[in-house]
């Protein structure tokens, strides 16, 4: 039986702070500057970071003058944020808790942590009240199902036969992760304005390193999947995975990823 989401979620994250911040965070740092305008984020806004992991969005905001505060629902997540962006506001909390008042932020934005929640209507409600009248909202997110850099350990994994678990639940938010969808629901949480885009572009790689984050060390539910495997089965993987990304191979064993993601906007 699948467990709850939420749940499952902070089991799947504990611990992962570091092997995170050297492998897939990398990958998401392409959307930190078009978030950010999204949000409008300049000099002197009073700021929020929603989800911050290692912190990347929450430095580029204080690079542009922005007061920044942000939130994380892992401990080591928040504590790799501080140690990346000395004296950031970091706390602890899970969506869709937010601990600040009513109309505190100019901006919120959140880099892939919407699809990371149980109820994402939840979560967008409370980040509309933290947000003054005015205030804008930008929020990325996969394209779902996922392909390109997203998908590469997962093909891996069926083409070696190995089924998914019955105890991992599928998320939420594969009904949001297309346009329609995501505006939707944003605009449902009472956000105006609302618009979303696709974004795509190519992450470069070392082809053994995207392995080793994004299978060997238990980031995400990929590499929880072939972590429960024997040398054997964890082996077949590897060689699908071999072929699979050699379809990418742009030379001295790096890769070209493509990746694919959609960016909401909405004003308060």
């Amino acid at each position: 039986m699948a467990k709850d989401f939420d749940l499952y979620e902070r089991e799947l994250w504990a611990g992962r702070a570091s092997a995170y911040e050297r492998g897939f965070a990398r990958l998401t740092r392409y959307m930190v500057g078009p978030l950010l305008d999204a949000a409008g984020v300049a000099d002197g806004s009073r700021f929020l970071d929603v989800g911050t992991g290692p912190g990347f969005v929450s430095r580029e905001a204080t690079r542009r003058g922005a007061d920044v505060s942000a939130m994380d629902a892992d401990p080591d997540m928040a504590e790799t944020a501080r140690r990346n962006v000395p004296g950031l506001d970091a706390h602890v909390a899970i969506l869709p808790d937010v601990p600040f008042g009513d109309g505190e932020f100019d901006a919120v934005a959140g880099n892939f942590v919407i699809n990371h929640v149980g109820a994402p209507d939840r979560a967008l409600a409370q980040l509309r009240r933290v947000l003054r009248p005015g205030g804008r909202l930008a929020l990325s997110c996969w394209v779902m199902p996922g392909s390109g850099a997203l998908a590469i350990v997962r093909e891996a994994i069926e083409e070696a036969g190995v089924p998914w678990p019955d105890d991992i639940p599928e998320p939420p938010f594969m009904e949001y992760g297309e346009a329609v969808a995501f505006r939707r629901l944003v605009a449902e949480a009472g956000f105006t304005d609302v618009a979303v885009e696709e974004v795509t572009w190519e992450h470069v790689a070392d082809a053994e390193d995207w392995w080793e984050t994004g299978a060997l060390s238990r980031v995400g539910t990929n590499g929880v999947i072939v972590g429960r495997q024997d040398a054997g089965t964890v082996a077949r993987i590897k060689d699908a995975y071999d072929r699979i990304i050699s379809a990418y191979a742009v030379g001295d064993g790096k890769v070209a990823l493509p990746a694919h993601a959609l960016l909401a906007s909405g004003v308060h």
